[in-house]
């Protein structure tokens, strides 16, 4: 069951994303437009340090109109390995580098009208390595006991999804 695309046109071309209105053939027969963002490949980290603490970043986010606490993440560049960008992103966002990365796995951000997929790790053996954060972030690094930042998940206590999926994938890995 998949949509042949029949005409596609970008409406928008923006630095992090671009919107492309596709119109389809569905199974049936029958025609449909489609509204889709597409954006690069992104990463997050579920970092943990020595002693056992989450790292996370707390960032205003102006399409939430508040201050989220998340995992570090990014996106890669064109063609980036996932785990060097996770590497990245990690020094950019925490000041730390993993003497040890394992992906933890990936998801789709939203299926439902965007490219971007997400790359999620696993940090551990953190050994500082600062590398310039981007111009346009506020950040501040809030570290939480690995237990504690798994229960806040298991009760839906972040409001991020990336967030949300690497700590719960956390709490199974150590259940």
């Amino acid at each position: 069951m998949s949509e042949e695309v029949t005409a596609s046109r970008h409406v928008y071309r923006g630095k992090i994303l671009n919107l492309r209105v596709d119109e389809v053939r569905l199974a049936n027969g029958r025609a449909a437009t489609r509204e889709v963002v597409e954006h690069l490949p992104s990463v997050a980290i579920v970092a943990v340090d020595a002693d056992d603490n989450v790292l996370l970043v707390s960032q205003f986010r102006l399409a939430t109109g508040k201050t989220l606490l998340e995992i570090p993440a990014g996106s890669t560049n064109r063609g980036e390995d996932p785990a060097l960008a996770a590497r990245r992103e990690l020094a950019e966002e925490t000041g730390f580098r993993p003497g040890k990365l394992e992906r933890l796995g990936g998801f789709w951000a939203a299926p439902g009208f965007m490219t971007e997929y997400l790359h999620l790790f696993l940090a551990t053996e953190l050994e500082p390595e600062v590398l310039a954060a981007d111009d346009d972030e506020a950040i501040e690094i809030v570290r939480v006991p690995a237990a504690e930042a798994i229960a806040s998940a298991t009760r839906g206590e972040f409001e991020d999804a990336k967030t949300l999926i690497g700590l719960l994938m956390l709490g199974a890995r150590r259940a």
